[in-house]
């Protein structure tokens, strides 16, 4: 008799061992009356969760030597780093901000690496009620930093219980309510808050006052993010030639968490090619596959500027008008890639509405009206 297939409901046990991977067994046909002897194939396991995770965070660096760009900043931190520990205090409260993905929890992380301390990170829109800021709070040990994503859209409620606790390292808790209500203080050990923020301009007076350092992150150059993607490349074990991370930095629109995006995709690229070496060409390659081209522009920013110069002669454009006719949401066009194009200088924002510059049309392929060069330059 041939055993055909077999299920059945998986018991705790089960559960347990597949808890490391996802296992496929097979049971293969055997003689009649032989079925002691029915073997059974593993499949290779999917990559556990927790290796992912940990080769996610050898990719961040762990120390300010390892941290490649933002030379000003570094040098900042260095000096604050330095200082505090000779005085035996943790570090002066620090507020990050500039564009995402440049590395701001990053710093964070090697902030509390380089001070010896833990770092606990929290994403200020899940802090909606005050006893979660009190928790964190709370459990703080001496030195610790708390990093807080988006800090910018932090609860009005959650905000004012940080002030004290940055200025006096205390938590006010209310007792009671109306007019019996009674306010408990609790000490806090002295601790580092990093806030980082797309938008400085959204914080309120009072708590972007209470940080002690201000810093801004910039945009990478080519040969920073060259290093970069030639580091993940290294630890993703990626043979890639110093040409080929060139060609992913150059479309990586300066951020280094676009740059180890997109090489994963040549990654992804020259696995399924089956080629070895990953130089200039397979990267161009793989990348225009995905609609990237040597600029960094996508299928949106082109669509985007496509339609200033075919429907309207390269502008002005009103941000409505450009939402409406291609289907993206202003605010999407405005925060996520007008900031860019402007950047790049292929976009300029007047009184009367958006305008595709000359350098706009050259890149995709169309020639300015000589009516409106002066304009369009």
């Amino acid at each position: 008799m041939a055993i055909i297939s077999s299920k059945k409901q998986p018991n705790d046990r089960d559960k347990a061992s597949a808890s490391s991977g996802e296992l496929s067994v097979m049971v293969q046909s055997v003689p009649a009356g032989d079925t002691q002897s029915a073997k059974t194939t593993i499949l290779q396991a999917e990559p556990e969760p927790e290796e992912r995770s940990k080769l996610e965070e050898k990719i961040r660096p762990q120390s300010l030597h390892e941290y490649v760009g933002q030379k000003d900043l570094k040098d900042v931190l260095d000096i604050a780093i330095r200082a505090a520990k000779s005085r035996n205090e943790p570090l002066d409260h620090l507020l990050l901000y500039g564009p995402p993905g440049l590395g701001k929890t990053t710093m964070s992380l090697i902030l509390a690496q380089e001070m010896g301390v833990k770092c606990k990170i929290a994403s200020a829109p899940a802090l909606e009620r005050p006893r979660d800021i009190m928790g964190l709070l709370i459990g703080l040990q001496p030195g610790d930093v708390l990093f807080i994503d988006e800090i910018h859209r932090l609860a009005k409620v959650a905000e004012e219980l940080l002030y004290p606790a940055m200025e006096d390292f205390r938590v006010d808790i209310p007792l009671g309510k109306g007019k019996s209500a009674k306010i408990q203080s609790l000490p806090l050990p002295p601790f580092t808050l990093v806030g980082a923020t797309t938008r400085v301009g959204a914080l309120t007076s009072p708590l972007r006052d209470r940080f002690g350092l201000i810093q801004r992150l910039r945009f990478y150059e080519i040969d920073e993010l060259s290093q970069i993607v030639l580091r993940t490349a290294a630890l993703l074990k990626m043979k890639l030639t110093t040409d080929g991370a060139e060609e992913v930095a150059r479309r990586s629109r300066g951020t280094p968490r676009i740059a180890n995006r997109l090489l994963k995709r040549v990654r992804d690229y020259a696995e399924v090619k089956s080629m070895r070496d990953i130089d200039r060409t397979i990267a161009a390659e793989a990348l225009q596959l995905f609609n990237v081209d040597p600029c960094g522009l996508d299928w949106t920013d082109r669509r985007l500027l496509s339609f200033m110069i075919e429907r309207h002669n390269g502008g002005p454009v009103g941000l409505e008008t450009l939402a409406a006719s291609t289907g993206e949401d202003a605010q999407t066009i405005e925060e996520v890639y007008e900031p860019y194009l402007m950047q790049i200088g292929y976009l300029s924002r007047t009184p009367r509405g958006r305008i595709a510059t000359a350098a706009a049309w050259k890149h995709l392929g169309y020639t300015p009206p000589d009516n409106q060069l002066a304009l369009l330059s």
